[in-house]
């Protein structure tokens, strides 16, 4: 998930930003919906004849606090659109039961419990993959569904999680290979890594590590920071004792201590290449770094999820709630809430249980459909239907996640202003 204004989140997250999971041995079969044991089991997530209920754990305070307004907006104005056009199974979705996820796992934690006191059937985050990877036994473990829109993490495609948890954020398993592209395609070929010691930056850098080797790249450097120090010179002295021709900077907020410090040890991005994720994809980014001279920042480059070109959503999304200044994630959290309430249309139940059997489907092979209120019509005539989202197509695989990405190459101009150099599609290689 990417930082915006943000995996920043991300992800991001969310990322998670910055991010699905397979068979468990206890109970429940299957990642984000693959292959589910027919039947409901009982436990939480409510009953086939109460309203869809959502809830949401998302970043309201705390260092990733500027992860939450699209986010929760997207999970609002998703639920008005169902609502307007008939709620759920004929009832109304009432308003979102909301909780903090804080950047902080015990807080994130008890925002889970007192969502899932709530009685939610769906919990639409958290926007961090280590959050959701904090609340991810509890949250399925109770029956409920759960969907982040910017966790990234390669960590939740075989993770167990009884069929219940999604992601509309493609995994860092595609993200990887393109960054890694783009960093031999300038022409380096001796690249650092430092990256936040948690589930995305671990994620993203191993991934983006292999593709750099399968490449020919050799990585002089491939290591973890505390994201929660409050000095990163030793990370920077790790990287300048390489001697570099290039660097990736995994990370969110805190990632722009580090690259401070690598443009005053004289690595900057006009004289090495200097790569970093959509942690750090943030139009403020420049004058964070450096507020008297954003320009510092010029040739700075990185990756991050893309979502469709739909300028239409993000003006009424805009429209819905004025106060938004960054819209990343918000084409995928509200895709996450379409594809849940699709998914209890299909299924007849608001039940997680029931309807887990139906998720991967409805994003694939069938109709195509881009709103809730077409995908519902199709339903209601018997049709199998495609959801392609706000995000863009989603095809989901057995593990409840998208099986190819979009992502973005962007860079900072001589201005410091944050530029789109390209989109690319990613697929798995193996």
């Amino acid at each position: 998930m990417r930082l915006t204004g943000m995996r920043a989140a991300a992800a991001v997250a969310a990322v998670t930003l910055l991010a699905a999971a397979c068979g468990s041995s206890g109970g429940g079969t299957g990642t984000g919906g693959g292959n589910p044991t027919s039947g409901s089991t009982g436990g939480g997530g409510g009953t086939s004849a109460e309203p869809l209920k959502f809830g949401y754990v998302l970043p309201e305070t705390g260092s990733l606090a500027y992860l939450g307004p699209p986010q929760i907006e997207a999970v609002k104005y998703a639920i008005s659109l169902i609502n307007k056009d008939g709620g759920v199974l004929g009832k109304q979705i009432g308003a979102p039961v909301g909780g903090d996820e804080a950047d902080d796992q015990a807080i994130a934690n008890q925002s889970a419990d007192r969502v899932l006191a709530a009685g939610v059937n769906v919990i639409i985050g958290a926007a961090a993959s280590g959050m959701s990877l904090a609340i991810i036994d509890k949250v399925t473990g109770a029956g409920v569904a759960q969907c982040s829109g910017s966790n990234t993490a390669p960590t939740f495609t075989d993770y167990k999680d009884n069929g219940l948890y999604y992601r509309t954020a493609p995994s860092d398993a595609l993200q990887g290979p393109v960054l890694a592209d783009t960093i031999v395609s300038d022409g380096h070929s001796q690249v650092a890594i430092t990256a936040r010691a948690d589930d995305y930056g671990k994620g993203l850098a191993d991934a983006t590590a292999k593709a750099l080797q399968n490449a020919g790249a050799s990585v002089v450097l491939n290591e973890t920071y505390d994201p929660k120090a409050t000095d990163f010179n030793a990370t920077v002295q790790n990287i300048v004792a390489k001697k570099p021709d290039a660097v990736v900077v995994i990370g969110f907020e805190e990632g722009k201590q580090i690259i401070q410090g690598l443009i005053e040890a004289g690595l900057t991005p006009q004289k090495v290449g200097m790569y970093g994720a959509d942690g750090l994809r943030n139009a403020d980014l420049a004058k964070l770094v450096s507020p008297n001279d954003p320009s510092k920042l010029a040739g700075f480059k990185g990756t991050a999820p893309a979502s469709a070109d739909n300028p239409d959503f993000i003006k009424n999304l805009k429209a819905f709630a004025p106060s938004l200044k960054e819209v990343q994630f918000a084409p995928q959290v509200f895709d996450c809430v379409n594809i849940m309430a699709l998914a209890a249309e299909q299924a007849k139940s608001t039940k997680a249980d029931d309807f887990k059997k139906v998720v991967n489907d409805i994003t694939k092979g069938g109709e195509k459909c881009t709103s809730f209120a077409d995908c519902k019509k199709l339903i209601d005539e018997g049709k199998d239907i495609d959801y392609d989202g706000a995000s863009g197509p989603l095809d989901f695989t057995a593990a409840g996640e998208p099986g190819s990405a979009s992502i973005e190459v962007y860079e900072f101009d001589k201005t410091g202003a944050l530029k789109t150099v390209k989109t690319v599609q990613s697929k798995p290689t193996s």
